[in-house]
């Protein structure tokens, strides 16, 4: 399937990108994402709120309220997409369940698969709802077209598309491709261009939408 959607820029996170020109550089081949557990600051949170935090939640909360600032689009439903979830707590809490037979349920509250972008709608005051895709074969897009078929079918003008992995553990790292990278960004996505600063063109054909990545570097091409 294949549909044409307007975009605005981008807000990006990943351990070794910090400024638009890190974020260009990397578009262009010259940088790369650190593969590590390097957190973004959450400064408009409470030290509570973020203590227990993955990567993964801590990059998603962050993109989410950079995207709010960038684009003033207020409250908004949210499409969110991941390749992994929370992988880090699913290997601990495989861990306890092996060494201890239990798993606590503060360990497992925090490690379903919609946590990041619930505790980013917590974090941000979001009240129109999300959407939490785990696209089948890893196919991020299929989770892109999945994600968008509200603006794409009209249902909505527009959304907040959000994704989000996190660095992989080095006890899963067979089973993932060496290519995986923490990197979390989200951006508005609308049926016509303008409103929220959606001015960039954007046609779902899957060589462009294959990867995450893939899909950042033409949007960060185009702003």
């Amino acid at each position: 399937m294949e549909g044409s959607v307007f975009c605005s820029r981008p807000a990006c996170w990943a351990p070794g990108l910090e400024s638009p020109g890190d974020w260009l550089s990397w578009a262009d081949g010259g940088k790369a994402i650190e593969k590590s557990g390097g957190n973004p600051t959450l400064e408009f949170t409470s030290p509570l709120f973020r203590r227990r935090l993955s990567q993964l939640s801590r990059m998603t909360v962050r993109v989410v309220h950079d995207a709010l600032e960038m684009t003033g689009c207020g409250d908004i439903k949210q499409s969110f997409i991941s390749l992994r979830g929370e992988i880090t707590r699913q290997l601990s809490m495989e861990k306890a369940l092996i060494t201890e037979e239990t798993v606590l349920p503060a360990a497992f509250s925090l490690s379903v698969f919609n946590a990041p972008i619930a505790l980013a709608a917590i974090a941000c005051g979001l009240r129109s709802g999300y959407s939490a895709i785990f696209p089948a074969g890893g196919s991020f897009h299929d989770g892109l077209v999945t994600a968008l078929s509200p603006v794409l079918s009209g249902s909505t003008d527009r959304i907040l598309l959000v994704y989000g992995d996190e660095l992989v553990p080095a006890e899963y790292s067979g089973l993932h491709s060496p290519d995986d990278e923490p990197l979390a960004f989200a951006c508005v996505m609308s049926a016509e261009a303008g409103a929220n600063g959606c001015d960039i063109p954007c046609r779902l054909d899957p060589y462009d939408t294959a990867s995450p990545a893939s899909f950042l570097k033409k949007l960060l091409r185009e702003v």
